[in-house]
């Protein structure tokens, strides 16, 4: 079975000049690029024994007593060895990371904003929870905030079952519960964290005046947007340009 048609997704020709692959790789925009390749890269490492998980999840101890830092994002990066898992994970990853993306427009600021919030506060909740890896949370709170801003698209779960947008966060819950034997409490807290984006960013507008409070702020917006290039041309005076200006009789 074609995995992006796993659930409901159509896929266009290839370029000329690039493998199927590769040029899946270079569609992605940077943050979800970077994003699934250190994905890849993390559990090709674990693989091979260049590291181990146990220096890559997240302990408030570890990393503000012993200052072992890199854990505030190896967290958001280890989904577990090689396998058929990990597989799902990177397809789910990529696959909404990317329409949500896509979906923010042309600059990075606004959805690289939405990164920082979602793990921020995902690690504020990982000692409470004792969720360890992060990043099959932060991955199911971008795919509940997709699938809430579109209901009405029509999924297939591995061909059996369909269904709308928003009922596919609880489809992922039921199958890693079935997966796993588990309850999916990761996931659980995904959602959570997307709901609170989803409201302040699309619900509490309309009550509230158009207000964006999670919206990124100038100071953000401005490590990504560029201002207008400077044409190089001197002001003009315009007492001058006057006194140049033919006299209209």
């Amino acid at each position: 079975m074609d995995m992006d048609n796993m659930l409901g997704g159509g896929g266009g020709g290839g370029a000329i000049g690039q493998f199927p692959l590769e040029q899946w790789f270079y569609e992605m925009p940077a943050c979800t690029r970077y994003w699934t390749t250190a994905t890849i890269i993390t559990s090709v490492l674990v693989q091979c024994h260049v590291i181990t998980p146990f220096q890559l999840f997240y302990s408030f101890r570890a990393v503000f007593v012993k200052n072992q830092y890199w854990r505030l994002i190896t967290t958001f990066l280890y989904f577990g060895p090689l396998s058929l898992d990990l597989l799902f994970h990177v397809f789910f990853l990529q696959r909404y990371s990317r329409l949500l993306e896509e979906s923010s427009g042309r600059s990075p600021a606004q959805f690289s904003w939405l990164l920082v919030y979602a793990t921020t506060l995902l690690l504020a909740l990982s000692p409470m929870l004792s969720i360890p890896f992060l990043g099959s949370a932060l991955s199911s709170s971008l795919v509940y905030i997709w699938s809430r801003r579109n209901p009405e698209t029509r999924l297939s779960f591995l061909g059996l079952l369909v269904f709308t947008a928003p009922y596919l966060p609880w489809v992922l819950m039921a199958f890693s519960l079935v997966l796993h034997g588990t309850v999916p409490k990761d996931e659980i807290c995904g959602v959570i964290v997307g709901h609170i984006w989803y409201f302040f960013s699309d619900v509490y507008p309309s009550l509230h005046g158009g207000q964006r409070p999670l919206d990124a702020p100038r100071f953000w917006r401005n490590l990504f947007e560029r201002p207008p290039a400077d044409t190089g041309a001197a002001p003009i005076n315009n007492e001058i340009a006057a006194a140049a200006a033919p006299e209209v009789r």
